[in-house]
């Protein structure tokens, strides 16, 4: 279980990390030409940032503290914090009608659930 727990805060690590870089470093005009980020025009170019280095802290919290060995307590912190994400991301492309990307953010949101239960509990470091 422990190397699938890993594997799984490989996968959501890889994904924030590119998808919080992409933000950071795009404008918010950039960002609004691609065709699965209209959503990005009902936020401020401030709130796109702040929601890009959320991403890219919480790519880092799956990884990095129980790599060290250093407050491994943050992974699963860290994992209820992306499922957040998630879910926000989930209520903004519902009330926006773009089902598309709905699939995807289920499955990852299903994914920070799976790694925050299971390394607050039975697996915990």
């Amino acid at each position: 279980m422990n190397v699938f727990l890993w594997i799984v805060a490989g996968v959501l690590a890889a994904f924030f990390l590119a998808a919080g870089a992409s933000k950071l470093s795009q404008s918010k005009a950039k960002l609004g030409e691609n065709p699965n980020m209209k959503w990005t025009e009902d936020f401020s170019a401030g709130t796109l940032k702040f929601i890009g280095a959320v991403e890219v802290l919480g790519a880092v919290g799956v990884i990095l503290p129980a790599l060290l060995d250093i407050a491994p307590i943050l992974v699963p912190l860290a994992a209820v914090g992306l499922a957040v994400i998630m879910a926000g991301a989930v209520v903004t492309h519902t009330r926006r009608n773009e089902y598309k990307t709905l699939p995807i953010n289920v499955v990852v949101l299903v994914l920070a659930l799976v790694l925050a239960v299971f390394r607050f509990g039975p697996n915990s470091f």
